[in-house]
């Protein structure tokens, strides 16, 4: 089990979107890894898009459609971004406790 059995956040959602957890006490098994691997892409994939929104942005004036498009990929990256920072933050706060 994780310290006091707490309950990791998972980069993922599980169906209709409810949050997933991975309750172990090895932070380096593989639901871990995989975890970390994920939170990387997730966090790397918010930056690339930052900067490619604000190339557009700065490039020309978007229409409707293109800054529809944008507003729904940033909204997706910011709830991935988010979940990170809440697991992370989580993560932080009970190995605080333990110290």
């Amino acid at each position: 089990m994780t310290p006091q059995n707490e309950l990791r956040l998972l980069p993922w959602s599980g169906p209709d979107g409810k949050p997933c957890y991975l309750s172990t006490d090895d932070s380096g098994g593989y639901l871990s890894r995989l975890a970390d691997n994920i939170e990387a892409v997730q966090l790397g994939m918010a930056a690339e898009l930052v900067e490619q929104v604000s190339a557009v942005l700065g490039d020309r004036e978007p229409g409707s459609d293109d800054l529809r498009h944008m507003l729904t990929e940033l909204t997706g990256a910011l709830r991935d971004v988010l979940r990170v920072a809440t697991s992370r933050g989580h993560l932080l706060a009970v190995s605080e406790l333990q110290s």
